[in-house]
């Protein structure tokens, strides 16, 4: 299998070890999950099944982040508990990943289950001699770690304005560079905290993705990612962090899968931009809805329009009425060919397409895409 590597920028041979370790960023839990997470964990579950189809073991770790500065301020401006708006959250987003036939993955572990991991490794970051504090507030110095910018290769000035947009604030006075970023924080006095040798508080974002890849599945992981908005600053400062702790690469391949849009702009939780798998399903089959995001390969950037949903319930018709047949063709070998290609999912649709029309019947090539016929 060759695969597209962010940090290489090309397509590579995918090398993984007796286990595939796979980690994929999950959701901060404080508003409905969109197509656009959908996008993204739909492409780690094609990628997992054709994995294990190759007879891999795999381990998917896809983390929730239940606490953070999203989280807590949605949970004040409800008047409930910052867990208890994740519970409830967490039990819609199971609903909808289960609607488009996601394999369950290996661990979903969250943020507020590993406090004590984050905080040894920040204790780490101390030894290593890349953080320093500051009225409680613990920062990465990214001076420190001369390779920072190898996975999203961004200038500096695009660095700088994508952190002010991402909640890294620059403009901070108690940092010795603007990129420095936070890896522990005091807690204002409504937020949780936890106990820290700087102080109570809580995690910054980054930090918490690398402790729970370190403990969960190691020193290196084999294919990291996520959504393509996450390269920078999330995946440079996690992968900083991580290898100036261990010595060890954090990632052999770095999967990022593009945005989803709507009516020309990102589907974001703050524009209020969006489509759920669960009102689609309302509106056809859900393995219609699975199709639909088959169709666009995970890597590019692309819009939801209401046709592509009867588009997929038409594809998954003809599909259909080759159960029954005895006919088969080199079909399924031809799918797995071209998930091998930089999972090109786009490719075996048309590539089942034709099997179907001409007769042949499709269900095992479908199976492999997780379409259930």
């Amino acid at each position: 299998m060759r695969l597209f590597d962010s940090a290489r920028r090309g397509v590579f041979a995918l090398d993984v070890g007796p286990v595939a370790t796979l980690y994929s960023c999950g959701i901060t839990p404080y508003d409905a999950a969109h197509l656009g997470h959908a996008f993204v964990y739909l492409a780690f579950d094609v990628l997992s099944r054709r994995l294990v189809d190759d007879g891999q073991v795999v381990h998917c770790v896809r983390n929730v982040t239940d606490v953070d500065d999203d989280i807590l301020r949605r949970a004040r401006e409800l008047g409930v508990n910052y867990l208890d708006l994740a519970a409830q959250e967490m039990v819609t987003f199971e609903r909808d990943m289960k609607l488009i036939n996601l394999l369950p993955v290996y661990r979903e572990p969250r943020a507020t289950g590993a406090i004590a991991e984050i905080l040894t490794l920040i204790g780490a970051t101390f030894d290593a001699g890349v953080a320093y504090e500051v009225d409680g507030f613990v920062y990465f110095e990214v001076s420190k770690f001369p390779r920072f910018g190898q996975v999203s290769h961004r200038s500096r000035s695009e660095m700088l304005e994508l952190a002010a947009q991402h909640g890294g604030f620059p403009d901070d006075p108690r940092k010795r560079d603007p990129l420095d970023f936070v890896l522990w924080q005091p807690s204002l006095d409504n937020e949780p905290a936890w106990e820290s040798r700087w102080g109570p508080g809580r995690p910054g974002w980054h930090i918490e993705c690398s402790a729970l890849a370190l403990r969960d599945l190691g020193e290196t992981v084999d294919v990291h990612g996520g959504g393509r908005d996450l390269a920078f600053p999330h995946h440079e400062c996690e992968s900083a962090q991580s290898e100036s702790v261990t010595g060890a690469p954090f990632v052999k391949h770095w999967m990022h899968v593009g945005l989803v849009g709507l009516d020309g702009v990102k589907m974001s939780k703050s524009l209020g931009n969006l489509v759920f798998v669960h009102d689609l399903a309302t509106r056809s089959e859900a393995a219609a809805v699975r199709l639909a995001l088959l169709d666009h390969h995970y890597r590019r950037d692309w819009e939801w329009r209401d046709e592509l949903l009867a588009r997929a319930q038409s594809r998954l018709a003809t599909w259909r009425s080759t159960v029954t047949s005895t006919r088969t063709s080199s079909v399924v070998d031809d799918v797995r060919a071209a998930l091998d290609e930089d999972l090109d999912t786009p490719g075996a649709l048309e590539l089942i397409d034709r099997a179907a029309l001409a007769g042949a019947s499709v269900v095992s090539a479908s199976s492999l895409l997780g379409v259930t016929l």
